[in-house]
C-alpha cells in the first residue's frame, strides 16, 4: 500500500493530469470492490455517520458495535475517513482492527494500529480517543508480559483521564479511568502483588457499578477472583468467577465465557474436582478454538494437560502441555510458556525422567523470574510511592483551593476570622504531612526489616555450605542421604521464600521450618547436634501467630557461637509454654560454651562472624507488638554449673498473642 502511494505521488509530480485520472480510477475501483462485498445497509449507515461526523466515542460505538470484529468493514471506514477527513472515525476503526489483531495474538500489528490511532487522536485533540488508544496499547504490552511499557501507557492514560475529568466530567473519561485501574491491577497480578491488585480492581469495580457497565463488571469480578485465588481464598474466588460468568452471559461475550470457564477449571483442579474440571475444560477448549485467540487457547491446553496429569493420564498430559508450549513460544506468551514448562517437568518427574524434569523446571523458573524480576518490582514500588505522593499533593491543593474560595466570599467583613482559619488550615496540613511522613517512615522501616530478614535467612554462606555438604554425599555415592537432604533443603528454601512474603505465620509452621533448618545445619556437624522440641498438647500451635522466621537467629547463634567450638554432647532444646492468656513463651537452651567464652574465641579469629540477626529480630518484634496491648519480652541468661563454670545459654522469648489486640 505504501509503495503504491509513493508511486502515485511521484506520478503526480511529473504528470499532474495523469495523476488526477489515476487517483479517480483507483478510488472508483476500491469503492466498487468494497461495495461488492459490503451490505448496502452498512454503507448507508456509514454515509449517514460521515454526513454528521459525531466526535463522541459513544455515538460511534452505538452505531458500529456489531461491526467492530469485521476487518473488511473497519478497513472501509478507515479509507472513507481518510478521504472525508474524519479523524474520530479513523481512530475508532484503527483501534477496532488493533483489538482484532490482539485477540488473534498478532501483537506487533496490533501495537502499530493502536499507535497510529493515538497519533490521529492527538492531532485531532480528542481526549477520549487519546486515552482509549493509550489504554489499548498498554493492554497489548500486558498480554506480552512486558511490564514496564504496559504500566507506562496505563499510567499516562489514567493521569490524562483524571486531569480532563476535573475539567469535563465525561462518562467515557471516567470509564477510561476504570480501564486503566483494571489494567494496572492485572500487571500487579503478574508481579504477584495481590493486595495492590485487589485495591485497583475494587476502585475500577466501583466506577463500573456506578455506570452499570456489564462488560466492565464482568472483567473486574473475574480479576478480583484471580487475586483471591492466588491468596488461597478459593471459595470467594469461585463466587466472583460465577458472578463474572453471569455478566458475560448477559452480554453474550464469547471471550468472557472462555476466560471464566478457564478460571473455574483452575479452581476445580485445586479443589481436587478433576472430573468436573475436565468437563468444563472440554467446553472451554471448543470455545477457545472457535475464537482463534491463541492466548486463551494456550491457557486452555495448559489446564487440560494439568487435569490429565492429575488423573494419571501422563501421555495425554504431555501431548497437550507440549501443544500449549508450542503456542506460547510461537506467540511469545511468557506466562503460559512458564506454566507449560513447569507442569511438563512434573509429568517427567512422575515418569522418572529426572533430567528433562530438571531442565524444564529450571527454564520455567528463569522465564518466571524474567517477568517478576527485581527491576520490575522496584519499578512498581516507585510507581506506588509516586501515586501516594501525587494523591497527597492533590488533596492539599484541593484543600487550599476550597479555603481560597471561602476566604474570597467572607474576606470583606471577616478578615480576622479567615486569618485564623488560614493558620488553622496550614497547621492541619502540617500535621497531616508529619503524620503521613511518620507512616511512610514506619512502612519503609518494616520493608527494610523484612528485606534484611530475608537476606539473613538466605545467607549465601549457608546455602553454599549446605549444597557443598549435599555434594559430598553425592561424591561418596550416598544417594539416599543426598536425596533426603536435598529434599529437605529445597523444602526449607521454599518455606523461607514463602515466609519472607508474610509478616506473620503460625507457630506450627515456624517450628516445622526451624526443624528443617536444624536438619540442614546438622549435616555440617556430622549430625552430632541433638535438637528437641517440647510442645505441650494443650497449646494449639496452629492458632498462635508469630513473626515469620523469628526463631532462626537464636538457633543460628546457639549453633555457631555456643556449640561449634564444643566437640561432644552438643544439645539444643526448644520449649513452648503458655503461663498466661497474654503471652506465648518460647525458650531455647543450648549446652554450649557460653557467651563469654564464645566472645573470646570470636575476638581471636581473623574473620569475625558478626551476628546482626538478633538486632533485626528485636526490631521486628517491636513492630509486631505495636498491634497488641502487650509488648514482647526478651532475655538471654548465661547458665552455670554449681562450680560457676559456663554450661550453656538460655534465650527466653515472650510473644504477645491475638487475644488482646489494641483498638
Amino acid at each position: 500500500m505504501l509503495k503504491r502511494q509513493s508511486l502515485i505521488e511521484n506520478t503526480y509530480i511529473k504528470f499532474p493530469i495523469v495523476f488526477f485520472w489515476i487517483v479517480l480510477l483507483s478510488c472508483f475501483q476500491l469503492s466498487t470492490a468494497q461495495n461488492n462485498t459490503l451490505d448496502t445497509l452498512f454503507i448507508e449507515r456509514v454515509k449517514t455517520v460521515f454526513k454528521n461526523k459525531p466526535k463522541d466515542y459513544r455515538a460511534l460505538e452505538t452505531i458500529f458495535y456489531n461491526d467492530k470484529g469485521d476487518v473488511l468493514k473497519m478497513e472501509y471506514i478507515i479509507n472513507q475517513a481518510t478521504l472525508k477527513q474524519y479523524p474520530e472515525a479513523e481512530c475508532y476503526a484503527l483501534n477496532a482492527l488493533g483489538t482484532t489483531n490482539r485477540n488473534k495474538s498478532l501483537y506487533e500489528p496490533a501495537i502499530q494500529l493502536h499507535k497510529k490511532a493515538l497519533e490521529i487522536a492527538i492531532e485531532a485533540d480528542n481526549d477520549v480517543f487519546h486515552i482509549m488508544s493509550l489504554n489499548l496499547i498498554g493492554v497489548v504490552y500486558r498480554r506480552m508480559d512486558l511490564v514496564k511499557p504496559a504500566l507506562d501507557y496505563h499510567k499516562e492514560a489514567y493521569d490524562l483521564a483524571s486531569k480532563m475529568y476535573k475539567i469535563n466530567p465525561d462518562t467515557e473519561l471516567k470509564r477510561s479511568m476504570a480501564v486503566s485501574r483494571n489494567s494496572m491491577g492485572n500487571i500487579y497480578l503478574v508481579l504477584k502483588q495481590y493486595d495492590l491488585a485487589l485495591k485497583q480492581f475494587e476502585k475500577s469495580l466501583f466506577i463500573e457499578t456506578e455506570g452499570n457497565n456489564k462488560l466492565g463488571l464482568a472483567i473486574n469480578y473475574q480479576n478480583i477472583g484471580i487475586a483471591l485465588e492466588h491468596k488461597g481464598q478459593l471459595d470467594e474466588a469461585l463466587k466472583n468467577y460465577k458472578i463474572s460468568l453471569d455478566f458475560n452471559n448477559q452480554i453474550d461475550s464469547k471471550v468472557g465465557r472462555v476466560i471464566c470457564h478457564n478460571a473455574i477449571t483452575k479452581i476445580y483442579i485445586k479443589q481436587g474436582k478433576f472430573e468436573e474440571a475436565l468437563e468444563l475444560n472440554t467446553k472451554a477448549l471448543a470455545e477457545a478454538q472457535e475464537l482463534g485467540d491463541q492466548y486463551y487457547l494456550a491457557e486452555t491446553y495448559v489446564n487440560l494437560g494439568r487435569i490429565q496429569e492429575k488423573l494419571g493420564q501422563n501421555e495425554a498430559a504431555e501431548n497437550n502441555l507440549k501443544t500449549a508450549l508450542q503456542i506460547s513460544r510461537t506467540y511469545d506468551l511468557k506466562t503460559f510458556t512458564s506454566e507449560s514448562l513447569l507442569y511438563l517437568s512434573e509429568v517427567y518427574f512422575k515418569s522418572e525422567n529426572y533430567k528433562d524434569a530438571h531442565l524444564f523446571y529450571k527454564e520455567s523458573k528463569e522465564i518466571e523470574n524474567s517477568i517478576t524480576n527485581d527491576r520490575n518490582l522496584n519499578y512498581v514500588n516507585d510507581l506506588i510511592i509516586q501515586y501516594e505522593h501525587e494523591s497527597k499533593n492533590n488533596q492539599i491543593q484541593e484543600l487550599a483551593d476550597e479555603n481560597e474560595i471561602v476566604r474570597n466570599k467572607l474576606e470583606r467583613n471577616k478578615k480576622l476570622f479567615w486569618y485564623t482559619a488560614i493558620l488553622i488550615s496550614l497547621f492541619t496540613t502540617m500535621i497531616i504531612i508529619i503524620i503521613r511522613h511518620r507512616q511512610l517512615k514506619q512502612e519503609k522501616q518494616i520493608i527494610t526489616l523484612e528485606q534484611d530478614m530475608l537476606r539473613s535467612q538466605m545467607n549465601p554462606h549457608f546455602i553454599f555450605n549446605s549444597l557443598n555438604s549435599i555434594k559430598l554425599y553425592i561424591i561418596n555415592n550416598d544417594k539416599e542421604k543426598a536425596v533426603y537432604y536435598l529434599n529437605k533443603f529445597s523444602k526449607l528454601i521454599r518455606k523461607i521464600l514463602i515466609a519472607s512474603t508474610e509478616k506473620e505465620m503460625t507457630l506450627e509452621d515456624e517450628l516445622d521450618t526451624m526443624q528443617l533448618y536444624l536438619n540442614i545445619e546438622n549435616i555440617r556437624f556430622e549430625n552430632e547436634i541433638e535438637f528437641r522440641m517440647h510442645v505441650p498438647e494443650d497449646i494449639d500451635t496452629k492458632s498462635v501467630k508469630v513473626p515469620s522466621l523469628i526463631l532462626q537467629p537464636f538457633l543460628e547463634n546457639a549453633l555457631w557461637h555456643g556449640l561449634s567450638s564444643k566437640k561432644h554432647d552438643r544439645k539444643i532444646d526448644l520449649y513452648v509454654s503458655k503461663d498466661s492468656e497474654d503471652y506465648i513463651n518460647i525458650s531455647i537452651i543450648d549446652n554450649g560454651i557460653g557467651r563469654i567464652e564464645a566472645e573470646k574465641i570470636n575476638s581471636l579469629k581473623v574473620l569475625k562472624r558478626k551476628s546482626v540477626g538478633i538486632a533485626i529480630t528485636k526490631a521486628r518484634l517491636a513492630n509486631f507488638s505495636k498491634r497488641y496491648t502487650k509488648d514482647y519480652k526478651f532475655d538471654i541468661e548465661d547458665l552455670y554449673t554449681e562450680k560457676d563454670r559456663p554450661k550453656g545459654t538460655k534465650v527466653i522469648l515472650q510473644i504477645p498473642i491475638l487475644k488482646n489486640k489494641k483498638t
